[in-house]
């Protein structure tokens, strides 16, 4: 079928039934990466905007330690929202106005003064150059970025006013004080990471009720001016989601159904399941409940994906989230080798307390302070040096939990966040090994 008479076909079918087919249009055929855990198993990557500054790990880090190789799709966190709701650079600096010397550039050449675009999108530009086939999305909002969400998806003038924006800033490419369109094709499609809809989230979010009816209303929303946009621009777009792991959230906050039914496929909350907002030492990604868990309702993985399978998620769009980071107590009482015991609250850390990457938790081994323990039943490690308690997911439980995604037919892993490997690649390494049976 023609461009022309493929686009009439999908806008004259979407219009006509309300876009509840719209996901499978072909914006889900141009999903590169989807299937039941096998050979076409998704591998999607979220890298930060920040991971440039502290971490100093550019885009080019993925390709010297092998991850941009061994992934489907990567996902660039984060896109914000301001208060009537319209998309807004996070960080302009980050996002387009850096200059990357010639050692961080994933081309190897400086970029040039006054270049139209610069910062980590040209870069992410010179990604999808070297690897063609990648597909590269907008995250929209996150923790500290999802306080105007409800604004957005309130009523229909201000939900299309909302993806309108979207569009315009990160499709079309027109950013603040850069030449028209000098960010087009950077990205195909966009991730919608709103935590969470009637759950408040991140302290002073807006928060309403009706956030889940307009939730799906929104989705309908993007569906039609992605649609659109992409028989302008003769590609498909796509359309993801991250949904929680908590059931409370899920139900308060989601027509799961529906939203299946809308988007490419989703990411679902695979971690945190528990940190240092508890004062016991837990899991934060075990794939089972372990026993002797003293909270409730107990969380794992295992539970997760039932619980969307329940609400009606298809398997091949559930990607199963991944941590590359570990959550931390200290003042932990030296029973039980640390686990479920009390704490004095979190462990300090580089960064965050009570958060640390892989890369740094990997070097706690070699201070010969901490043991590494396992549940080989539940499916996860921590670290305990009779004080200070660490759950981590290393090379060994990632692989695990890979075959596990391949053992239940879903779609595939989603990693958050790619600065926290090693220089060596070992995790991304471990993931693909689980997915693809090696």
């Amino acid at each position: 079928m023609s461009m022309k008479r493929w686009g009439a076909a999908v806008m004259a079918g979407a219009l006509s039934i309300g876009l509840s087919v719209a996901a499978a249009s072909p914006a889900h055929a141009h999903d590169q990466g989807h299937g039941h855990g096998g050979s076409s198993a998704r591998t999607v990557g979220y890298y930060t905007q920040w991971s440039i500054y502290d971490r100093n790990i550019p885009l080019r880090y993925l390709v010297d330690n092998g991850t941009a190789a061994k992934l489907t799709h990567l996902n660039y966190a984060f896109g914000f929202l301001d208060e009537p709701g319209s998309c807004v650079s996070a960080d302009a600096w980050a996002d387009y106005q850096r200059p990357f010397p010639a050692d961080q550039a994933i081309n190897g050449k400086a970029d040039a003064p006054g270049q139209a675009l610069a910062g980590n999108l040209n870069q992410i530009k010179q990604l999808k150059q070297k690897f063609p086939k990648l597909r590269v999305y907008i995250s929209l909002g996150g923790w500290t970025g999802s306080k105007y969400f409800s604004n957005a998806a309130l009523t229909p003038q201000s939900r299309a006013a909302h993806v309108k924006s979207c569009i315009d800033l990160w499709l079309k490419g027109n950013l603040p004080g850069a030449p028209a369109g000098a960010a087009k094709g950077v990205f195909d499609g966009i991730d919608l990471d709103w935590e969470w809809p009637a759950t408040e989230g991140n302290p002073g979010n807006v928060v309403r009720p009706e956030d889940k009816q307009n939730f799906t209303k929104l989705l309908r929303e993007y569906r039609l001016q992605l649609i659109k946009q992409g028989f302008h621009d003769r590609k498909s777009y796509d359309l993801t989601a991250f949904l929680p792991a908590n059931r409370e959230a899920m139900d308060r906050g989601y027509e799961l159904a529906s939203v299946y039914r809308l988007l490419t496929f989703a990411t679902v909350q695979g971690y945190d399941y528990h940190g240092t907002w508890e004062k016991i030492t837990n899991q934060q990604s075990a794939i089972r409940a372990p026993e002797g868990d003293p909270t409730t309702p107990k969380d794992s993985s295992e539970i997760v994906v039932d619980a969307h399978l329940q609400r009606g998620a298809p398997r091949d769009k559930i990607t199963l989230g991944l941590p590359y980071y570990g959550r931390g107590w200290t003042g932990v009482t030296n029973q039980n080798n640390g686990l479920f015991q009390q704490s004095t609250g979190p462990a300090p850390a580089t960064y965050e307390a009570g958060n640390e990457d892989y890369r740094k938790l990997k070097t706690l081994l070699g201070t010969g302070t901490y043991k590494l323990h396992r549940d080989e039943k539940a499916g996860f490690a921590w670290l305990f040096d009779g004080t200070t308690f660490w759950t981590y997911d290393d090379p060994t439980e990632l692989k695990r939990k890979a075959k596990f995604i391949r053992d239940r037919k879903l779609g595939g892993a989603m990693i958050w966040s790619l600065d926290g490997d090693t220089p060596q690649g070992e995790l991304i390494n471990a993931v693909h090994s689980g997915l693809h049976r090696r």
